[in-house]
């Protein structure tokens, strides 16, 4: 299977047993953390296919370069400043990418708490009755492993 069959197969098996189709991308440009809402349409676009750890194959993953943030920031919104943003990290037990699901779950009105549920089982928040999964740049979506053993 060449690279791109895998990637394009990856999105296909993610899409199929995923929860939800709605997304909020957060990632960094220019000195602003930026939150785009969109669908799984923009996945081939934005996501790379990369080397999974620890023997799991290949994985997708969130890792937009210059161009794919571009692409996103027609519809995207300034959430706060990096410098503010990696304070909240530094001041955190959470990661970054907690850490924005966090802001964005607080923005949309409801009290954030860390949760380990699966993509598969419920979104990461629901805001104006729209269930969205929230990952930020560096996230990782799936592994070949992974999907196989979601898929059984």
């Amino acid at each position: 299977m060449t690279n791109t069959a895998l990637y394009s197969n990856l999105i296909d098996r993610y899409n199929a047993i995923s929860f939800t189709h709605d997304y909020i991308f957060g990632f960094t440009y220019k000195g602003n953390v930026y939150a785009c809402k969109t669908t799984s349409k923009v996945l081939p676009y934005i996501l790379t296919l990369d080397k999974a750890s620890r023997g799991a194959g290949y994985a997708i993953r969130f890792k937009p370069n210059t161009a794919q943030k571009l692409f996103l920031l027609k519809d995207s919104e300034v959430i706060c400043s990096v410098k503010f943003f990696d304070e909240m990290v530094a001041e955190s037990k959470y990661n970054r990418g907690e850490i924005f699901e966090k802001i964005i779950t607080e923005k949309g009105g409801q009290a954030w708490e860390k949760d380990n549920l699966k993509f598969t089982e419920a979104p990461d928040a629901i805001i104006d009755g729209i269930g969205y999964q929230i990952k930020f740049e560096k996230a990782t979506f799936t592994n070949e492993k992974s999907l196989a053993s979601l898929e059984k």
